[in-house]
């Protein structure tokens, strides 16, 4: 992803240039110059706050905070031709602000408050039993299951999301599989 942010960056088109005039009118309080710059690069910062997020209300929300920051912060940027770098910046920044405060709400909801949102795809039995199951599990191990199996992130995209090693991510993973494998063929749970 960074690579190809690169080469289009890079890139010398009038969209570049047409984007780096309207960053300096942004800096200087035009706002038709702002609803401009905003209708010529809001599905390219959605579609990637979406890649990060991998949810549409979320990708939503970060590209509104994108775009107020790039109001209020035009001035500070430095024209090197390469306004959407600056701009992916932000955006990527403000993802993984909202990954973090999105673990921290995890960590804090009452087990009863989270109960996990499970593919429509999935029959209310299925739904159930994988919730039960998910219980036994202890908070990480839960949210890296959840994070990989339901929402399909990788491991290491789990490890940076979580602040973890990956070998810590992949252990956790294997453990908690185990220990859901063990209760469903019969055996008794418990901590190992």
């Amino acid at each position: 992803m960074l690579f190809l942010m690169t080469v289009y960056d890079n890139l010398k088109t009038p969209k570049n240039a047409n984007a780096e005039e309207l960053l300096q009118k942004i800096a200087k309080g035009d706002k038709n110059a702002f609803r401009q710059f905003y209708e010529a690069t809001k599905a390219d910062v959605y579609s990637f706050a979406l890649s990060l997020l991998k949810n549409t209300h979320d990708a939503e929300d970060v590209m509104q905070t994108v775009y107020i920051n790039v109001y209020q912060s035009a001035n500070v940027y430095k024209p090197q031709g390469k306004p959407m770098a600056w701009v992916h910046t932000i955006t990527k920044n403000l993802c993984y602000e909202r990954f973090r405060s999105l673990s921290k709400q995890e960590e804090f909801t009452d087990l009863e408050e989270s109960k996990i949102s499970l593919s429509n795809n999935m029959n209310i039995e299925d739904k159930l039993l994988a919730e039960y199951c998910l219980n036994f599990l202890s908070l990480d191990e839960r949210n890296i299951v959840v994070l990989h199996a339901v929402s399909g992130f990788k491991h290491r995209e789990i490890a940076r999301l979580l602040g973890l090693p990956i070998g810590t991510v992949l252990s956790k993973y294997q453990r908690a599989i185990a220990k859901i494998k063990k209760y469903l063929q019969g055996g008794e749970y418990g901590d190992e």
